[in-house]
């Protein structure tokens, strides 16, 4: 515990499909939760690394993130804020095509599939539907992403997007980060703890809905 905030959980992902890692942190605050990691990977056969920093409320809702870092030679600094009214804006400008969102997906990182797993706080037989603003690689552009969460068990989801046409079924640990992503990403380390007082533990027994 440093000052006010409280450390729960950090996770370091190998990356399958590009050669790269990941790993992120999440914290809690008295005004929320934090989510921060860094992707290190190869894209185009240039070095990445990117800094993601992601604030929410204590119900998950996403208030504002930050990108930094760089491809290659390019250096990149990126900020998104969101309204109350969930209205969305990137360096200032407005993104009225993902107004409503209430999760930010980070299309770089499995870190961020994190928030609608802990905000929807599905039991087994249970699924939902969320539109995210998409932060896409490499664009950096923001745009809406239909996606469908249904949880199969304990730790298991079946994660659709894109009317269907991407399908995995996604691990999760007990906080609910991503431990396998199939083709995508695999956990190698994690430490943590259950959140504090906020969803139902994700490892805790559950029955299918009727």
């Amino acid at each position: 515990m440093i000052g006010t905030v409280m450390t729960h959980a950090s996770i370091l992902w190998r990356r399958l499909d590009l050669p790269g890692h990941d790993s992120a942190l999440l914290m809690e605050h008295p005004s929320g939760w934090r989510l921060e990691g860094t992707a290190v990977f190869i894209y185009e056969h240039q070095p990445c690394r990117l800094k993601y920093d992601v604030l929410c409320t204590p119900g998950w809702h996403t208030l504002s993130a930050r990108v930094s870092g760089w491809m290659g030679r390019e250096r990149l600094g990126i900020a998104i804020s969101v309204d109350p009214d969930h209205s969305w804006r990137l360096n200032g400008t407005e993104y009225e095509s993902v107004a409503g969102c209430i999760d930010l997906d980070v299309a770089f990182t499995p870190a961020t599939n994190l928030l609608p797993v802990r905000r929807l706080g599905l039991k087994a037989g249970q699924e939902a539907e969320v539109k995210a603003a998409w932060l896409r690689f490499p664009t950096f552009t923001l745009e809406p992403l239909d996606q469908r969460y249904r949880r199969i068990d304990a730790v298991t989801y079946h994660y659709e997007s894109s009317g269907g046409s991407f399908v995995r079924d996604l691990v999760v640990s007990p906080v609910g980060f991503v431990r396998r992503y199939p083709d995508c990403w695999q956990a190698e380390a994690e430490t943590g703890t259950e959140p504090a007082g906020q969803i139902t533990p994700l490892d805790s027994p559950i029955s299918p809905s009727p």
